[in-house]
């Protein structure tokens, strides 16, 4: 689906996707359930909510802390004809006291040798372990979920997978990954090779990384 991207809105990637297809499984799973909640965190364009609206859910939220994020997934959700709200705020705050029966996320998770300066670079910039944001999310989802709820992330592997599963299980879920794909580089992760491999996170000459969706559940 074709969606309005101002400057310094992130772009849907093979990352969107992936997740996109794991959203479109677990509700299918719970066609059963009747006002299934979803929450998007970090909506961007609104491309994940949209699924998430188009695949059934009952009401759908999505937060962005960028107005131009905030204002283009709006758009997106009002030229489609799709029931989201989209709030404006830092991660979770504008939900805090509600509860999700579903919660996705594709936060920002690359690593960077330097702070983000430029809007385009928050993004997905999230410091030298890549997990400025990542850890904040696994902190605060236990506490959205409704029982059996489900939380659905997407990151790099070089983000730290185990940190992440560990994180969550710390919180009171059920956590593994459920889904994993290896793409090429792209152009920033081209741009920060050398300094990945002087910090022996990736093998000389190695360009690709993988993708890896992580599923989250409370018990």
């Amino acid at each position: 689906m074709r969606l309005l991207r101002p400057r310094g809105v992130y772009a849907p990637q093979e990352d969107t996707e992936l997740l996109a297809r794991a959203a479109r499984e677990e509700l299918r799973a719970l066609r059963e359930q009747s006002g299934v909640e979803v929450l998007d965190v970090g909506t961007g364009t609104g491309a994940l909510a949209l699924v998430a609206a188009r695949s059934g859910a009952a009401r759908v939220t999505a937060v962005d802390i960028s107005w131009r994020a905030v204002l283009a997934a709006r758009y997106n959700a009002w030229r489609l004809g799709l029931p989201v709200v989209v709030h404006h705020g830092d991660l979770t705050e504008p939900v805090e006291g509600r509860r999700f029966d579903l919660i996705l996320s594709n936060p920002p998770y690359v690593l960077s040798p330097a702070p983000a300066r430029r809007r385009e670079e928050r993004t997905w910039s999230a410091g030298a372990d890549g997990r400025q944001i990542l850890d904040r999310i696994c902190a605060r989802a236990p506490g959205l979920l409704r029982d059996s709820g489900v939380l659905l992330l997407v990151q790099s592997a070089l983000s730290g997978v185990d940190a992440t599963l560990d994180s969550l299980r710390d919180g009171g879920l059920s956590a593994r990954v459920e889904l994993r794909t290896t793409i090429p580089f792209g152009p920033v992760m081209a741009r920060h090779a050398e300094w990945l491999e002087e910090r022996g996170l990736i093998a000389p000459d190695e360009r690709k990384e993988d993708l890896v969706v992580i599923r989250a559940q409370r018990v």
